[in-house]
Formats: C-alpha cells, structure tokens, sequence
C-alpha cells in the first residue's frame, strides 16, 4: 500500500526570515503552493521575487513557475517543502481468459511441444522411453465463445482543471490630475495604489476605445484647466507679495 503523501506545511518566522535574505542576496527562492492556495493548484511551484508588509496579510509576491504575472500569497499558501511526487498507478493486468475444455486424447511430444514434465517416481522409467506414434486431435470447441472477457483498460486519471482567476484593473483619476492603478486577481490584490501619469492614461485610453478615451480626456481637459487656474491665483498672490514688498522698502 503506498505511504499517504505528505501534507505542506505552512512558512514559519525562520523560514520567512530565509526567504527574506535569499532575496536580499539575489537569490529568489523556491516555494510550492500549498491546498489553501486560490487561483494555483497544489504542489505547482513557484518564486519569491519580494516581501511586502506582513500587516497585508497577502505579502508574498511570488512568481508561479511558467508564468510572468506576480501574485501575492500568504504564508499559509506556500510552503518551502517540496511536496513528494505521487507514483504513476499501475495499469490493471489483462483478465484471464475461462479455461478451455481439452478432450483427453494420447499424444506423445511434437519437436514444438512444451518439454515433458518429468514422470512420477511410481511410474515405470522404461515406459517413458518408448516411443509412441503421434496422434492429430481435433481443436477443442471453446464453451465460453464470445462470452470471453475482454482485456481490461488502463484507467486514465481525469485531467485536473485549474481554475482562472479573474483579473480586475481600476484606474482612479483626483480633479489635481493624480493617477492611480489597482490590480485584483481573484481576491487578492496584486497592485495596490500604483502612480501613474497622465501621459501614460491618455495614451492607454487611446488604445482601449474611442468611448474610453473621450472619458479620459474630458478628465485630463477638466484637470489641466484647474491646474490653470491654481497657476493663475498663485501668480496673483505673487504678484501682490511683490508690492507689498516695494511699499516696506519705500
């Protein structure tokens, strides 16, 4: 019977704290998914590429093997212990078929026969010695007929589906002209309040559709003329500090 497979178990402070220094020193190191992983299925592996602020919760940014995207994971999801591989199942054997009913005839060995077993100790050694004239016995009908089993087949392990996570990106806009971008995978955040500029928008939002970049660029227009007027108070607020400057030195 083989051995039950061995269950993940989840990060500790020691190992965090190797992870964290393996990091430091360019080493990304190796973890593997653990059953509480969402979005990966258990035992796929995969890198830690940076350490964020453990009051998140989800602050292992790791890279699945085969994958480009970084995701962030807990330390209940990974585990630094690589998980056994399971052993291939063997295939069942082929069924016997029923046995087949011989009709008793007496035949001595052909030169293609199987060898002779060898004679009882009670029979007589000279009897065995004579040669006796070959007999052709007709085939035995088969009683089972096509009632014979069919060989077994192998039993194919159904394919584990991997379930896609669905990707949320929110882009946020302030009426001063600041961008911002989130990025959510399943229910984790991967990108969290990422600055963005306004040249980068605009031309992204070209690039998505018409509809989309009318929106943004109103916004833009309604941010750069509030800019404007700020630019303009500032300039008269400027140029009043600036008399009353000139009157103190009078």
């Amino acid at each position: 019977m083989p051995s039950p497979r061995n269950k993940p178990t989840p990060l500790s402070d020691s190992e965090i704290e190797h992870i964290a220094a393996e990091i430091a020193a360019g080493r990304p190191p190796m973890v593997w998914f653990t059953a509480a992983a969402v979005g990966v299925p258990e035992g796929r592996s995969g890198k830690v590429v940076a350490l964020g602020d453990p009051a998140e919760g989800d602050f292992l940014q790791v890279r699945p093997t085969g994958s480009r995207d970084v995701l962030s994971f807990s330390p209940v999801e990974v585990t630094v212990t690589k998980p056994p591989r399971e052993k291939a199942a063997a295939a069942p054997g082929r069924a016997e078929p029923a046995p087949r009913k011989e009709t008793p005839v007496t035949q001595s060995p052909s030169p293609t026969s199987a060898p002779v077993a060898k004679e009882s100790a009670t029979r007589p050694a000279q009897d065995a010695a004579k040669p006796q004239p070959a007999k052709t016995a007709a085939p035995a009908p088969d009683p089972a007929g096509s009632s014979r089993p069919a060989p077994a087949k192998a039993a194919k392990a159904p394919a584990r589906k991997v379930k896609t996570p669905e990707v949320s990106v929110t882009l946020a806009g302030t009426a001063d002209g600041e961008w911002t971008v989130e990025v959510v995978t399943g229910k984790k955040r991967s990108v969290r309040g990422l600055p963005v500029s306004s040249a980068a928008v605009a031309q992204a939002a070209k690039l998505l559709h018409p509809e989309v970049a009318e929106v943004v660029a109103g916004v833009l227009d309604a941010a750069r003329e509030a800019q404007l007027a700020k630019v303009a108070q500032l300039q008269a607020e400027l140029e009043a500090a600036k008399r009353a400057l000139e009157d103190l030195d009078s």
